[in-house]
């Protein structure tokens, strides 16, 4: 059994789909579909279920998978102590981040770290927080910037600034008669939901963070809304809103600014999420993530 072996198998199970993962891995997909089928054999045991739209691991594929992944995070580990031994700041971070808050938040933050330190590459996964959580908690991320309520922190995690969720709202929706002025940002009024009851919401799914939020603001103020999608991403439901197609929910950090458009805070009290470093369960982090930590922190600071 070789290491590459593994990485073969891990890749096509994360992509669910042989071609994807041999364009991942930059091999023939003929040959990448040969090696499973005499891998499987040598194996004397099916590893995968093919199917129309790809393929999923069978019982034994998971059992195989699980240890495969372990084998291979000791491996990185291992290489990583390694190399730091002989160089400070060289190797790669496997890096989270939802493409919502990532696509503003992160580029500067990476441009400040890849000319500090060069020979780090970090290589960026996008999905959502919660998704984040599950690869952290996997293994197969080195760190990830996630958002939690203030009540979900663990030990291990490292808050590094507050977000605030607004209210999207075009100006053809008359809600400035209901928003009250609010003296230490006069940009953004605050406003009682349950005064926005008589307009459409575009929603996120209630599995992701912004969607579970809009769903316990709703329970909170006793309300029904009404409903003109409820599971959409969050860039595309702000971005929905801001053409007057809706009322949405976004973040401080990915305000896009419009004369047509106004973000209201979310009550006297207004809403907030922490933006959180996570990382795997382990325990073991390289010098290279302290480093990318450190640049992420000051930035937000």
């Amino acid at each position: 059994m070789e290491l590459k072996e593994l990485e073969y198998i891990v890749t096509i199970a994360q992509t669910g789909s042989i071609s994807r993962a041999a364009d991942q891995l930059y091999m023939a997909q003929s040959s990448l579909s040969q090696f499973l089928t005499r891998y499987e054999s040598e194996l004397n045991t099916k590893l995968f279920i093919r199917t129309s739209g790809g393929v999923r691991p069978t019982f034994a594929g998971e059992i195989f998978l699980k240890n495969a992944q372990q084998m291979l995070r000791q491996y990185h580990h291992v290489k990583a102590e390694i190399q730091e031994s002989a160089l400070t700041h060289r190797g790669r971070i496997d890096f989270g981040i939802s493409s919502f808050r990532g696509s503003y938040l992160i580029p500067p933050v990476l441009r400040d770290f890849s000319e500090k330190y060069p020979d780090v590459e970090v290589r960026i996964h996008e999905y959502d927080s919660v998704w984040l959580r599950r690869k952290i908690a996997q293994g197969e991320l080195d760190m990830a910037l996630v958002a939690l309520p203030p009540d979900r922190l663990a030990p291990n995690d490292i808050s590094v600034m507050q977000d605030e969720v607004f209210l999207v709202a075009h100006k053809k929706y008359p809600l400035l008669p209901y928003a009250h002025a609010n003296p230490t940002d006069p940009d953004h009024p605050w406003i009682d939901l349950k005064d926005t009851g008589a307009y459409p919401f575009l929603l996120s799914g209630p599995q992701t963070v912004l969607g579970n939020i809009a769903q316990n603001l709703f329970q909170k103020h006793q309300m029904v809304p009404q409903c003109v999608n409820q599971s959409m991403s969050a860039p595309f439901a702000a971005a929905m809103a801001r053409e007057g197609l809706g009322l949405a929910f976004t973040y401080r950090s990915c305000m896009v600014c419009s004369p047509d458009v106004v973000y209201f805070q979310i009550g006297k009290e207004r809403c907030f999420v922490n933006l959180v470093l996570i990382f795997p369960p382990d325990g073991y982090r390289s010098r290279a993530n302290y480093a990318l930590e450190s640049i992420i922190r000051q930035s937000f600071s």
